[in-house]
This record gives structure tokens, C-alpha cells and sequence, in this order.
């Protein structure tokens, strides 16, 4: 099973929205930004702060393949 955030990337590039600005209004650490970047396993918390800094829902970000 793997995590895939291409949802995510793809909501920023429609906000035209850069990493690091996300990191800012999210709250989040650059370790976790590089987790996401490689599609690594990352707490519920992050993705949860990542969801309200964007207006979304978890499943708009995340996608987890078999």
C-alpha cells in the first residue's frame, strides 16, 4: 500500500499556491513538506492542518493505492 499526494500538488498549481507559502499558512515543518515531496507516510495532524489551511477535504489531497 502507498500514499500519493499528486491531489495536493495539483491543488496548488490551480491556486498557483507555492510550498513554502503552504508551509506558512498550514503551520507545518519543512520535514514534512519533504515527506509529502517523496509521497512518504506523514501524521493525520499534518494532513489535517494542510486541509484546513486549503478548504478541502483529506480525500482532495491524499490517495492511497494498493
Amino acid at each position: 500500500m502507498t500514499v500519493n499526494y499528486d491531489k495536493l500538488w495539483n491543488i496548488l498549481n490551480e491556486r498557483g499556491m507555492m510550498k513554502t507559502e503552504l508551509i506558512k499558512e498550514a503551520k507545518i515543518s519543512t520535514n514534512a513538506m519533504a515527506k509529502l515531496g517523496k509521497n512518504e507516510d506523514v501524521r493525520v495532524g499534518v494532513l489535517a492542518k494542510i486541509c484546513v489551511a486549503l478548504g478541502c477535504k483529506l480525500d482532495d489531497i491524499v490517495e492511497i493505492e494498493s
